[in-house]
């Protein structure tokens, strides 16, 4: 954890319908003072969206070797790289050769974003989704975050309901493929 980081707790009614996953996490989050509000959301949607057992937080955004979560068997082994925001095609390309499974959850126009991997080397890129949300999802839950926060988040037919300390807010989950 860096100095001067913020620990953020959360305690979640995960619903995720979908995938038949039904779970209470209880969740501290250190925000590193370079990382945005929005950034750090869309990290504790990541791991709840693709929740399942061996699931962790990276070392954090500084961490070159490691995604902002990843998915780890009982033999240490990774399973799924699963960035956040808008990473470089290297960390992709690297990712995707050492993991079987590799996503990006995404908080930034997925139109502007796209373009950047295009023409690059990216491991088995037909195979990497990029999720994003309705444009202001993460904002306004943002603007409800707290250091101690009680969430619900339901996942039905790819349509997002999220209760965060009070405010409630949906959002559909996009899919994109890369190029």
């Amino acid at each position: 954890m860096a100095a001067g980081a913020t620990i953020h707790t959360f305690t979640v009614q995960l619903a995720d319908v979908d995938r038949g996953v039904y779970e209470e996490l209880a969740l501290r989050v250190a925000q590193h003072p370079s990382e945005t509000t929005a950034y750090l959301l869309t990290r504790v949607l990541a791991y709840c969206l693709a929740y399942e057992e061996g699931i962790a937080f990276g070392e954090g955004i500084s961490a070159a070797d490691e995604p902002a979560v990843l998915v780890r068997d009982l033999t240490g082994q990774v399973t799924a790289w699963i960035e956040v925001g808008a990473p470089d095609a290297e960390r992709l390309h690297h990712g995707s050769k050492l993991a079987g499974r590799v996503a990006v959850y995404t908080h930034r126009d997925p139109a502007r974003l796209l373009p950047q991997w295009a023409g690059k080397k990216i491991h088995r890129a037909d195979a990497i989704p990029v999720f994003s949300f309705d444009p202001g999802f993460i904002d306004d839950a943002a603007a409800a975050l707290e250091r101690r926060n009680t969430a619900s988040l339901s996942v039905t037919e790819r349509q997002l309901y999220l209760e965060l300390n009070g405010t409630t807010l949906t959002s559909a989950l996009h899919e994109h493929a890369l190029e």
